[in-house]
């Protein structure tokens, strides 16, 4: 897994491949060889979807960097406001998409294991042993029921993947995720556990990814929507300007009940229907502006779990270090100053050499720790 929905991604090239290689009769492939396998040409990727995860990687690092930021200055937090109603719906979205086509299958566990389990495992313990030092907390213990920081992701992918048999079967599976979501609101009692508040609240953003077929992603990349989007992105940004002083942004973080944000209980499934709302509209937006083509980044797409889970390091040690401190830093030529930074520094992460030296955690092989699997008759 090389980004947060490559393991989906190889999945479902694997099916086709399988799928391609099947005779008609629906028997099972027979093993190729050696001299075959390397004549294959490599596994096709689409440009539009490593455009898009690469572009939203850039909106989450981007998010971090503002925080210290946004304290008195409405306009960052206006603009902080607008890309967390985005990325994460949007990366999300993009995760379910390529889940569609996941089983229990020995194949598709093994990846989930290798390429989420594994990762999140590694990244909790090392952000533990990290905020010790740079929170001046030394007693903290690592947990691996209480993900910190960034890998809430990873268990929440975890838990979603699991269910996407569900999600695939029942009849009306986005309104339900969407009940779902919208009773967490009401449970303050939900806890820690897992970062279980989270992952229920945005569970329809991975159930919309789950329904999309090629061609709604078709009708989202017409010129009409492509030309639409730049006014709702404008609309969005003064509507944000506008609900600064009047509304918690913390609706957008997704992380706790209606209670614990201090509204009425009632409040909650209101505000999970209002942000999902606002939220695809960007996220649909966001899609139609994505390039279709091969870009310069392009190729980064490929290495986004690198740079989502390693530029929090940064993130959390630059207000260690005191990057914040300078008054510079606040105001307007600072504060592109710090969007222009984290960008470089996201794109560096997602980058070959840098995914070369991460690979042994976050692509571990792990043959030694699997039984060899053969294919099932019949299966296509």
């Amino acid at each position: 897994m090389t980004d947060t929905t490559h393991t989906a991604h190889d999945d479902e090239g694997t099916v086709l491949t399988a799928r391609a290689a099947a005779v008609d009769g629906g028997a099972a492939p027979r093993p190729a060889s050696a001299a075959s396998a390397a004549s294959r040409p490599a596994k096709h990727r689409d440009a539009f979807f490593d455009n898009a995860k690469y572009l939203a990687i850039v909106l989450v690092a981007v998010g971090h960097a503002w925080e210290p930021l946004r304290s008195g200055d409405r306009t960052t937090t206006a603009l902080y406001m607008l890309v967390y109603a985005l990325h994460m719906p949007a990366f999300i979205v993009i995760a379910g998409y390529f889940s569609r086509n996941f089983d229990p299958s020995p194949a598709r566990v093994k990846r989930l294991v290798t390429g989420v389990v594994v990762p999140y495992v590694v990244f909790e313990t090392a952000y533990t042993l990290y905020t010790r030092w740079t929170d001046s907390a030394p007693d903290r213990a690592i947990s691996l029921l209480d993900p910190l920081y960034l890998t809430w992701f990873l268990a929440a992918l975890f838990i979603w993947r699991l269910t996407t048999p569900l999600w695939r079967h029942v009849r009306w599976p986005l309104p339900l995720a969407l009940a779902v979501a919208m009773l967490a609101t009401l449970s303050p009692s939900i806890g820690e556990d897992l970062d279980l508040q989270r992952t229920l609240q945005f569970l329809p953003y991975f159930v919309v990814g789950l329904c999309l077929k090629p061609e709604h992603l078709r009708l989202v990349r017409r010129r009409e929507v492509r030309m639409l989007a730049v006014p709702v992105f404008v609309c969005a940004l003064a509507m944000a300007y506008w609900a600064v002083p009047r509304m918690s942004y913390a609706w957008f973080y997704h992380h706790d009940s209606a209670t614990e944000l201090a509204a009425p209980a009632w409040y909650g499934p209101l505000m999970t229907l209002a942000t999902f709302g606002c939220s695809m509209v960007l996220v649909t937006c966001f899609l139609a502006l994505v390039p279709r083509r091969r870009t310069w980044f392009t190729a980064l797409g490929a290495g986004t779990l690198y740079g989502y889970l390693l530029h929090g390091f940064f993130a959390q040690g630059a207000k260690f270090w005191g990057w914040y401190d300078p008054v510079w830093i606040h105001q307007p030529l600072g504060e592109i100053t710090v969007t222009l930074v984290a960008a470089a520094l996201v794109t560096a992460l997602c980058t070959p050499p840098v995914r070369r030296v991460f690979r042994c955690v976050m692509e571990p092989g792990m043959d030694w720790a699997f039984r060899p699997h053969t294919a099932e008759p019949g299966r296509r």
